[in-house]
């Protein structure tokens, strides 16, 4: 029986692997430009997250997207893990060969470990602010909404938890430093005058979106 054409050989795994890495880039700035809301600590801070968190949870065209999202994510982290293994698999002995790292970085030799250890908290984080926002019980705001801001407070009170957070966030870092480069290059997107700006934007997507996300737990730990 003849392969998937989606996944059956190592040129298609990077084609969906780039495009899904790309469109989970764009969310993560999204997501990080709701989050910043929650540096705001005031009463007034608290209930505009709190209507922000609904909206997301609610508005129609929000939840069609997330559906995308969600499957994005595990065909992401599937779609990775097969590749590695194929990889992994063509070459089952490493061979020795003088400065093979010469040209590699540490990152894009442990994509696949990265992303385990990404996947692993997102589970924790979607059990944590997901799930408690859609199924637990928790109490409403002055204004009748959810009180998903007094969660995240609470979770972020807890120094395990900051530390945690601000360790992904670094985990994360790595990941968009070499994925975000590699998604063009799988792509075919490489070209001599554009290919140094996609290096440059990669390179300030990795730096400033993990650390304005890891930003966010340890200011509010520290100013609980």
């Amino acid at each position: 029986m003849a392969r998937s054409a989606l996944l059956g050989s190592s040129l298609a795994k990077k084609y969906w692997m780039a495009l899904t890495g790309l469109f989970l880039v764009v969310f993560l700035i999204t997501h990080l430009a709701g989050n910043l809301q929650l540096l705001d600590m005031s009463p007034a801070g608290q209930l505009k997250f709190n209507a922000y968190a609904k909206f997301m949870t609610t508005f129609p065209v929000v939840k069609a997207v997330s559906y995308l999202l969600y499957f994005s994510i595990l065909f992401h982290a599937f779609d990775g893990f097969l590749l590695a293994f194929q990889n992994r698999k063509a070459r089952p002995v490493r061979y020795v060969k003088e400065n093979a790292g010469a040209n590699r970085t540490w990152a894009s030799g442990n994509m696949a470990l990265l992303g385990a250890l990404i996947l692993f908290f997102l589970v924790v984080h979607m059990k944590s602010f997901w799930y408690e926002m859609h199924w637990g019980a928790i109490g409403t705001d002055a204004d009748g909404n959810k009180d998903l801001y007094t969660v995240v407070a609470a979770a972020y009170s807890q120094l395990w938890y900051v530390a945690l957070y601000v360790f992904m966030m670094a985990v994360l870092a790595l990941h968009l430093f070499h994925g975000f480069q590699s998604a063009f290059q799988s792509l075919g997107l490489n070209h001599p005058r554009y290919t140094p700006v996609v290096k440059n934007v990669g390179v300030f997507i990795a730096v400033v979106v993990p650390v304005l996300f890891a930003l966010i737990p340890v200011w509010m730990f520290v100013n609980r």
